[in-house]
């Protein structure tokens, strides 16, 4: 319920009311009731004004009633109106309160400022006029109420912003507070909590120089601040920084050497670092310490897989899938781990088993792709139904993977339709465009391969994916060799070591009739990365420098074990002695 029961208050109030009617006066003529009134007044001390009349009385209950159906309109109005009748700043709060849930700042205002006239020093009131200064985009009232705060509660500053901030998290006005924060500094120089909360709005600006340049700020203000040394570690450690960082969290720890959150802090640094090693020493004592920690065993598991260790983190991962709010993660690991094995079967187990949590998208998109590599195309359409209902917002994902439904089973006019229906709906969606554009190559819709990169390349001109593909279709399906040329270099330079794009412009080269320049090109790529396309170019690149013992040899070894890869297939045809 938004508002407190005023049930209590108005039992009180009755009460209270049934006595003074039942206390009667004495029947008195005008004159003297006038005579009585003044002598009254020099007699009695004057009290605040909290006796509910009638009128007051029908307010509330209005507004409670009101509040109850859900008419928050009504019922701020009613509180509102009562207030201001009534010098009692319970009633101004309630009122101040249902203001800020409909974001209604004129009137929040009004009732917040009667709640601080009559209880001034009221953090609750100035947490709220702050906080609808802030929405009202009103600069000198969010100062003033800050520079209060301030004032009244020094201490309690930074957690007072911070609730504040939190609240207006999603609201997307954080150069405005840091605007604001910026006014109070010069106000009130040199207060560690201010130049904190700069820091932290920095930070969320990404101006990480500014940011550092705050906390160090407080720092000389408030030395050995520890939530100030974790927020620089934290900021350093973004900037590359990591011997700084490490050196922040390695002081807090000489103080405090149990401070798992610092630890662990500590322990990704070292990750960065690739001290692996010293990272799992630190997860192990954490662990040891606390058992039921299931953060730093998860954490360990993740550095075990970086140094490729699979069968340690199998063990760790095995441990935590029978532990509350750990399963999905550990399961979903676990059938990555037998993934990369290609122990399909094993994988699909522990992806089924993610049903919840962060990681039950991706599994649910890796046990479909999984599925279609082992050709069982009527499951992995079946799949792909059930997490279109279930993600909508992942819909143009949704619509690729039916695309490599349709594509895996060379129904590519199937998968064009898809993804162009995709396009209505998400126009200039870079990855619905960049894989229309393979599939229209198979089409032989070389003007839409060529727009829809263009596309994705106006969006942004270092796509090296983009460039590639648009040089080698360039390159391999028309005579725009200048052109190709200009994509792929831009492309290498992007990505001097990527082997597609290597073997790209090694393709280029045997196109252009330059053939040991190519064949240096295509054998450093596959070198790189052994794929059947690289062999194929390989093969035919060998094949016309005459090298015809060194094709069919290079030819067979691959053939043996893809006997159904499209590009040897085209190989073979083109090669009828290739066998």
């Amino acid at each position: 319920m938004l508002m407190m029961k005023l049930l209590a208050v108005l039992i009180t109030v009755f009460l209270a009311g049934c006595a003074s009617v039942q206390e009667k006066e004495p029947d008195l003529s005008v004159k003297e009731q006038k005579k009585e009134i003044v002598k009254k007044k020099k007699e009695v001390v004057p009290e605040k004004v909290t006796a509910i009349t009638p009128e007051v009385l029908y307010l509330l209950m209005t507004a409670e009633i009101a509040g109850q159906r859900k008419q928050y309109g009504v019922a701020l109005e009613g509180y509102l109106q009562a207030a201001k009748h009534v010098d009692d700043p319970k009633i101004a709060e309630r009122a101040a309160k249902i203001g800020l849930f409909l974001k209604d700042t004129k009137k929040t205002d009004e009732a917040v400022s009667l709640w601080l006239k009559r209880d001034e020093k009221n953090l609750s009131a100035r947490k709220i006029a702050i906080l609808s200064a802030l929405r009202g985009s009103d600069k000198n009232k969010a100062v003033k109420h800050l520079g209060r705060v301030l004032e009244d509660d020094p201490a309690g500053f930074e957690s007072t912003i911070m609730e504040v901030l939190q609240i207006l998290e999603k609201e997307g006005n954080t150069e405005f507070v840091s605007d604001v924060m910026e006014e109070v500094s010069v106000q009130h120089p040199n207060q560690s909590g201010v130049l904190y909360v700069q820091a932290l709005l920095a930070g969320q600006l990404k101006r990480q120089d500014v940011a550092i340049t705050k906390v160090n700020a407080a720092l000389v203000a408030q030395p050995d601040w520890e939530k100030a040394l974790i927020l620089r570690a934290q900021l350093t450690a973004q900037k590359g920084d990591l011997g700084l960082a490490k050196k922040d969290l390695e002081s807090i720890l000489e103080k405090k050497p149990e401070n798992e959150r610092v630890q662990k802090m500590l322990a990704q640094i070292l990750v960065k670092e690739e001290r692996f090693d010293e990272a799992l020493q630190i997860y192990r004592k954490i662990s040891d310490a606390n058992p039921v920690d299931g953060d730093a065993q998860f954490s360990m598991a993740l550095v075990y897989l970086q140094q490729e260790k699979d069968d340690e983190a199998i063990d760790v991962l095995e441990s935590l899938v029978n532990k509350p709010g750990w399963d999905a993660p550990a399961s979903f690991y676990l059938g990555r781990i037998e993934y990369k094995k290609e122990n399909y079967n094993k994988a699909l187990v522990w992806f089924d088993k993610v049903t919840q949590g962060p990681f039950e998208y991706e599994a649910s998109m890796v046990a479909i792709s999984m599925l279609l590599k082992q050709k069982e195309y009527a499951k992995a359409e079946s799949r792909i139904e059930k997490i279109s209902k279930k993600f909508p917002k992942q819909k143009s994902n949704t619509q690729l993977l039916k695309a490599e439904l349709y594509s895996s089973q060379k129904e590519y006019q199937k998968a064009y339709d898809v993804l162009s229906n995709g396009l209505k709906e998400f126009p200039g969606q870079r990855d619905l465009l960049y894989t229309r554009s393979l599939i229209a190559e198979k089409l032989d819709k070389l003007d839409v391969v060529e727009k829809d990169l263009l596309q994705v390349l106006q969006q942004d001109p270092n796509d090296a994916n983009a460039l590639n593909a648009l040089g080698y279709t360039l390159a391999d399906r028309t005579n725009r060799y200048e052109d190709a040329e200009k994509y792929l270099l831009r492309a290498l330079k992007l990505k001097p070591d990527e082997a597609v794009i290597i073997d790209s412009l090694g393709w280029l080269r045997f196109k252009q009739k330059r053939f040991e320049e190519a064949l240096n090109y295509l054998e450093s790529a596959y070198e790189k990365q052994a794929e059947n396309e690289i062999a194929a170019h390989i093969v035919e690149v060998l094949w016309a420098i005459g090298r015809k013992d060194e094709a069919k040899k290079l030819f067979d070894k691959v053939y043996k074990k893809a006997p159904d890869d499209d590009y040897l297939l085209k190989t073979q045809r083109l090669f009828n002695n290739v066998k």
